[in-house]
């Protein structure tokens, strides 16, 4: 009995040719001008144009650029749809205004370096925040700004109970030292034996 084995070529899909009308000396320009991410969609471009008769592959400009192969198809995509002026732009617009202003963010920065406030978390913390400066912003925000500015931490033991009473405190640790060095002399007496 003989095994019959079919032997099917798998071709892979040819490069996207396409017509690129700026030139290698220009897009070498706007690459040298233009911010890094618009930089990496032109050196894609810049790749494409070296292979324009031939075509190239998305899955290898992506590699020698460093990024995704759905990123540089996206990009083809744009400057096919819309030439070099799609290419380019881009929707990001940068980080919002802080709805915090500076004098919260001062009053924050005292109340979390204060030992003795009292907060035992954020939400008490957000709580105290609205009411002080008549805001109503959300637990998100407020934490996800704390944590970015201040680096708190929410499992964080506090420094000092609010009602501790200082004094006492001091007089237990001179207490400590004392007792504490009395046992160790009676324990090398008793290992001296």
């Amino acid at each position: 009995m003989y095994n019959k084995f079919i032997f099917v070529k798998k071709t892979m899909a040819s490069a996207k040719t396409f017509i690129i009308k700026e030139t290698e000396m220009e897009l070498k320009r706007l690459m040298k001008t233009s911010q890094p991410m618009i930089s990496k969609r032109l050196h894609a471009l810049l790749l494409f144009k070296r292979n324009e008769s031939i075509g190239i592959a998305k899955r290898v400009v992506a590699e020698e650029i460093g990024v995704n192969h759905n990123s540089v198809q996206t990009w083809r995509s744009l400057y096919i749809a819309g030439g070099i002026k799609m290419l380019i732009s881009h929707s990001k617009i940068g980080y919002k205004p802080s709805i915090i202003n500076k004098e919260q963010e001062q009053a924050l920065k005292n109340k979390l370096n204060d030992p003795h406030n009292g907060m035992v978390g954020f939400v008490e913390l957000l709580d105290w925040f609205n009411k002080t400066f008549n805001t109503e912003i959300n637990y998100k925000t407020f934490h996800g700004f704390v944590v970015r500015k201040f680096d708190a931490k929410i499992k964080v033991a506090r420094k000092s109970h609010v009602k501790k009473d200082v004094q006492a405190a001091d007089a237990f640790k001179k207490t400590l030292n004392k007792s504490a060095g009395k046992s160790s002399q009676k324990k090398r007496k008793a290992s001296k034996k």
